[in-house]
C-alpha cells in the first residue's frame, strides 16, 4: 500500500506545496484491506472505508493504470467507482461499489489498477497572525482484476518464479531477475539471499507481472553466482506467503 502525503503551509503571502510519505496511521480514512480482487466474472465488488478520526472528512476516490501522478479525470481504467465524492461523518464507514465497465480486457492474465483514496478533512477556523497546516493524505492500493478460469492458483505463483542474477543497473553490484511464466502478478515485500557464506537482503519489495519479467536490487551482492533464496511473497489478503528457491543458471 503507497500512502502519500499532501502538504499545505498557508502563510500570509507565500503557499508553499508538497508531497511526502505518510504512515497509514495518520490518515483518518483508511481502507478495509491492502489490497482488491475483482473476478471478472462478478458484476461489482465492494470496498469498505472507515473514517476513524474525531473529524469528518471529504472523500474522493478514483482508479488509475498506473500513473500515480493521473488525476481524477484523466483515469482510462475500465470501471465505475460510486459514490466518486462524499462526506465522512467521524466514526462512521461508507461501502464503495466497484463496477465493471465491459471494456475489452485480456483473458489470460490478470490485469492490475490503482486504487486512490483521497482523505480532505476540513479546514480549520482562521486565527489572525497564525499559520495553518492542512493535510490532505491519498492512500493507493492495487486492484487485481482476475479472468475466470485462469491455470494455477495465486498461492502457488510465487513458487514458479525463475530467478536467475544479473549485473545490477549502471554496473553497480548484482540484481536478481525474475521470470514470472504464471498468469498471476507476485507480489513480494522482502527477498534474502544466502550465497558465499553471506546473506543478501532486498526489503524494498515489488511485483513481477504475469508472464512478465522484473529485476529487484540486491545491495552490496557481488561475485554471486549460486544460492538459495527466502522470499516473502504477498497474498490475495495481504498475509505472506514464504518459500525457497533456487537461483538458476
Amino acid at each position: 500500500m503507497l500512502m502519500v502525503r499532501r502538504l499545505i503551509c498557508r502563510w500570509p503571502t507565500v503557499l508553499l506545496a508538497g508531497v511526502m510519505a505518510a504512515s497509514a496511521a495518520q490518515a483518518s480514512v483508511t481502507i478495509g484491506g491492502t489490497r482488491v480482487v475483482y473476478p471478472l466474472d462478478q458484476r461489482e465488488v465492494t470496498v469498505k472505508l472507515t473514517n476513524d478520526s474525531n473529524n469528518p472528512s471529504l472523500v474522493q476516490v478514483w482508479l488509475d493504470s498506473g500513473d500515480a501522478n493521473a488525476k481524477p479525470d484523466e483515469s482510462r481504467a475500465p470501471f465505475v467507482i460510486t459514490p466518486p465524492i462524499f462526506r465522512m461523518n467521524p466514526g462512521r464507514s461508507q461501502t464503495l461499489r466497484v463496477i465493471y465497465s465491459g471494456d475489452a480486457l485480456p483473458q489470460d492474465r490478470e490485469s492490475v489498477y490503482w486504487l486512490n483514496v483521497l482523505d480532505i478533512p476540513p479546514k480549520a477556523a482562521p486565527k489572525p497572525d497564525v499559520n495553518t497546516l492542512q493535510l490532505a493524505y491519498r492512500t493507493r492500493i492495487k486492484l487485481f482484476v482476475r479472468p475466470p478460469k485462469l491455470p494455477g492458483t495465486p498461492e502457488d505463483a510465487p513458487r514458479q518464479i525463475e530467478w536467475k542474477v544479473v549485473p545490477a543497473d549502471e554496473g553497480n553490484g548484482q540484481a536478481l531477475a525474475l521470470s514470472n511464466p504464471t498468469a498471476y502478478h507476485v507480489s513480494f515485500s522482502k527477498i534474502t539471499v544466502t550465497a558465499n557464506g553471506h546473506r543478501y537482503e532486498n526489503d524494498m519489495g515489488g511485483m513481477v507481472e504475469p508472464h512478465g519479467k522484473q529485476t529487484f536490487a540486491i545491495p552490496q551482492m557481488e561475485g554471486v553466482r549460486a544460492g538459495q533464496i527466502h522470499y516473502i511473497a504477498i497474498n490475495d489478503y495481504g498475509g505472506a506467503i514464504e518459500g525457497d528457491a533456487a537461483i538458476g543458471p
